[in-house]
């Protein structure tokens, strides 16, 4: 009798509970806690996709993304994945219809009763992916029932109106693999940088162990973890009959072969990738899809093809970083010597700091040219490493097209944002081909002769400009090609006054460069502001017979997430600034610049056989090292210096030949070095008969009547005696004088004249 109305209770306690269960089940079926999506919902779900950056050879530089998601095509998706998601995941998914009872049995037997948590979950592959795309929402202590029957409700809805490969692609798609990557796609080239389709059977296991607990088994962070897990996963695969034990006994052996990505963190081209995005928005805000809906580069999926050459950004970036390691220490001795720090922390202390807090020392990571680095520094340790530190930029381009080829803004996108391409900076002598272009075209010729005597200008404050060397001739004249080519100061004023300010002001504006309108006799020696971008466009017309690009092109086309084409470049329109003859004879002197003048490392030191025109420059003080070369198909600049004026070299190593030029020379000397690259871009210049000539005239002849009865019954000049003439008649007065005499120089000297040394070269 208590038996059989015990048995009685608990059936009534059975019913209740399936009632309840029932009930609770029909609840979330029509949206107590919150609405299913219905079939039709399902059959519109898309990921959100990143867009990807591509340069020129094919090579992925860079996404754009709210999720770091790149869909993969079920063709593209090797079997070894697919097998080993199924061995691992849910290895009855090909038999089920979204829910699998025999799991949820395993799971209430072995794990909740026997407590064997090695068995397995009860969720089958489509409710993890319901559970990926639609979260899970809070409803108290209700809200893990709930998730798992809507999870379940879904699934089985998703079932009847996808197919299980499309349900395989979705969820392969959608997946997280932690470090905010979504998919298999974003996973490979993060963990291995190739595609998914190129994976390997046990990097596969790698990805699919990482499914389990994304940081726990993350290869980057605990590798031993990572491969334990890709062997458990091996062996799954085995235990289906995917791989033999033999396979999976090898596979286990192997090593872990990494090649982490991470194009946020380390971008091998961040300043360019971050100039592409803004131009791309430009773009896009002026498109619609067919549906007529803007598109958002965050989301999309679309596929941008830019003009850069990986392989010169490459080397760019290498050069750059080898000369900053080489140039900061001894930079960072002369400050030193000079107490420069003391002077700058006086000046920050009085103005915006509290001493008190100025030399508290805490942990920091801070940027060094080895790298990032973690070091116990102050405030003002850590202020003056920024204030001191000297940046490189580096800009290259196709003169021609307009094409940029290497774009390197400064020392670290992530850490140091600012694009130093951008930076107005005194341009010092880089400004001197367009004052003798300007000559030439008032009809002035290479084998014309300047005065290279000293003078001083009152009617400009006293203005006393000099030679970089101090040297000077009160007895020759130097003729145009050689002026340029060893950029003399002294000439390039004569040809400045000669020429006449208004000429040559126009020409530099046609050239894109803000010339002043009221006359500037500094001007001549690069009192003047301009960018690397600004420049390197100007350069290109004198490698360009005269045109210049009206933009430098950084975007070929734009795809979207199917292929189609959405937007694609026409070519850069293009301006005339000056006949072709022009521009070859400019370009003539600053091959001699680069082959015996101020550029002559770049054959002497980096070995540039090729034809290749160039010029230094050093603003005043040395606070600024420019170089800019080019060939026909090339065009290289580089800028060195500080982030303030202020700091800077006080002797030659702060000159564009020694500061800056190595990084182009750096550049270029792997150029050549590789065949295809050398013929691409290290081509020849095709000269004229009359401009061939222009080295062929004498570099000085004498002033006055003794020079012209010379110049009338005299031989042409002989190599070595012009040799003898050049070591001769440049005198350096200030260099020879005897302690005795300067003594007196300096005892005599009129003190009422104001005297300003330009140190420009």
């Amino acid at each position: 009798m208590w038996l059989k109305r015990t048995f009685k209770i608990f059936l009534l306690l059975l019913l209740l509970l399936a009632l309840s269960f029932s009930l609770f089940i029909g609840s979330v079926y029509i949206g107590v806690f919150g609405p299913l999506p219905s079939e039709s919902d399902l059959l519109e779900i898309t990921n959100e996709e990143a867009s990807l950056v591509y340069a020129s050879d094919g090579t992925l530089i860079g996404k754009f993304f709210a999720e770091n998601r790149t869909n993969i095509r079920w063709e593209d998706l090797p079997e070894g994945l697919v097998e080993a998601l199924i061995a691992t995941e849910d290895r009855r998914f090909f038999e089920h219809s979204g829910i699998d009872s025999r799991s949820y049995l395993r799971v209430i037997f072995k794990t909740l009763m026997l407590g064997d948590r090695s068995s397995g979950g009860g969720s089958t592959i489509t409710q993890q992916l319901v559970k990926n795309l639609y979260g899970r929402g809070d409803h108290s202590f209700l809200s893990l029932p709930v998730s798992k029957v809507r999870e379940a409700l879904i699934a089985y809805r998703k079932e009847k109106v996808l197919s299980k490969q499309e349900i395989l692609l979705l969820y392969l798609n959608s997946v997280p693999f932690g470090e905010e990557v979504f998919g298999v796609e974003a996973a490979a080239k993060r963990i291995f940088d190739k595609n998914a389709k190129d994976l390997h059977v046990e990097e596969s296991a790698v990805l699919v162990g990482l499914l389990k607990a994304n940081t726990w088994y993350n290869p980057r962070l605990y590798p031993e973890n990572a491969v334990g897990r890709r062997n458990q996963v091996l062996q799954l695969m085995a235990e289906v009959g995917y791989l033999t034990d033999e396979e999976a006994d090898r596979l286990t052996n192997l090593d872990l072969q990494l090649k982490y990505t991470n194009y946020q963190l380390e971008s091998p081209a961040g300043y360019f990738i971050a100039q592409v995005r803004n131009r791309t928005e430009e773009i896009l805000a002026r498109l619609r899809d067919e549906n007529g809906v803007p598109y958002d580069i965050r989301k999309d999926g679309l596929t941008i093809h830019t003009t850069l050459d990986s392989k010169l950004q490459g080397q760019a970036n290498e050069a750059a970083l080898a000369q900053l390691k080489k140039m900061q220490p001894l930079l960072d001795r002369e400050l030193q010597y000079y107490g420069m720090r003391d002077i700058w922390e006086a000046k920050m202390l009085e103005t915006y700091f509290d001493p008190a807090s100025w030399k508290e020392k805490h942990k920091m990571e801070i940027l060094t040219t080895e790298g990032l680095k973690t070091m116990n520094m102050s405030v003002s340790d850590s202020l003056w490493h920024y204030y001191k530190m000297l940046h490189a930029a580096v800009l290259a381009v196709d003169p021609e097209k307009g094409k940029v080829l290497a774009w390197t803004g400064g020392n670290h996108y992530r850490y140091l944002p600012y694009d130093l391409i951008y930076a107005q900076r005194q341009i010092a002598s880089t400004v001197k081909p367009f004052i003798y272009a300007a000559a030439l075209e008032k009809g002035f010729g290479p084998c014309d002769y300047f005065d290279n005597s000293l003078h001083e200008y009152e009617e400009y404050d006293g203005w006393m400009p000099e030679n970089y060397d101090k040297s000077h001739s009160d007895k020759m004249k130097v003729a145009m090609w050689y002026a340029l080519s060893r950029s003399l100061n002294l000439p390039t004023v004569d040809i400045y006054f000669q020429t006449g300010h208004e000429e040559i002001s126009d020409l530099i504006r046609r050239f894109g460069l803000n010339a002043p309108y009221k006359e500037t006799p500094a001007l001549a020696l690069g009192a003047l502001d301009a960018s690397l971008y600004e420049l390197t466009r100007a350069y290109s017309g004198f490698a360009n017979g005269g045109f210049i690009p009206d933009e430098l092109i950084m975007i070929e086309k734009i795809t979207d997430a199917e292929g189609n084409i959405i937007y694609e470049q026409a070519g850069a329109g293009r301006s005339k600034v000056m006949e072709s003859v022009v521009s070859e004879e400019i370009t003539r002197m600053l091959e001699l610049a680069v082959r015996e003048g101020t550029g002559q490392k770049m054959v002497s030191q980096y070995g540039i056989r090729s034809d290749l025109a160039g010029k230094t420059g050093t603003a005043q003080n040395y606070s600024d090292a420019w170089f800019i070369c080019y060939t026909p198909d090339l065009v290289v600049s580089t800028w060195m210096g500080a982030s303030s004026p202020e700091v800077h070299f006080r002797s030659g190593k702060g000159s564009g030949s020694v500061l800056a030029l190595p990084v182009a020379g750096k550049i270029l000397s792997g150029v050549s070095h590789s065949p295809q690259e050398r013929e691409k871009y290290l081509t020849s210049f095709v000269w004229t008969h009359e401009v061939a000539d222009t080295a062929f005239c004498e570099p000085f002849r004498e002033k006055g009547l003794s020079g012209l009865i010379n110049r009338m019954f005299k031989r042409e000049t002989d190599p070595d005696e012009t040799k003898i003439i050049e070591d001769t008649v440049l005198e350096s007065p200030k260099e020879d004088r005897s302690k005795f005499r300067k003594f007196f120089d300096k005892l005599f000297r009129k003190k009422n004249k104001k005297k300003k040394e330009n140190k420009e070269r």
